[in-house]
């Protein structure tokens, strides 16, 4: 919940600005899908963020080792408010 709190309040100091995040994949995927959603609401809300995949693959979105497709997957990627999309789409 740290990690997601921490994010929620640095969109929020962008006081309704573009918040560029940069997002792994690994173990972040689990820990945001989880606490990321709750933690994103009212001024932090998602609208607004660029969403960059800093380890993407070359591969499709719905391979295994796809950083996008795996945060698309488990619901903390585009889709919930973000206007960020896996790389080729």
């Amino acid at each position: 919940p740290a990690l997601a709190q921490l994010v929620a309040e640095r969109a929020a100091a962008a006081g309704g600005g573009r918040f560029s995040l940069g997002l792994s994949g690994g173990s972040l995927v689990g820990i945001l899908s989880r606490d990321l959603p709750a933690a994103a609401a009212g001024p932090a809300a998602p609208a607004r963020w660029l969403v960059a995949f800093c380890d993407e693959r070359l591969v499709p979105p719905e391979h295994p080792e796809s950083t996008g497709g795996a945060y698309k997957v488990s619901g903390a990627g585009p889709g919930r408010g973000s206007s960020a999309a896996p790389p080729g789409r």
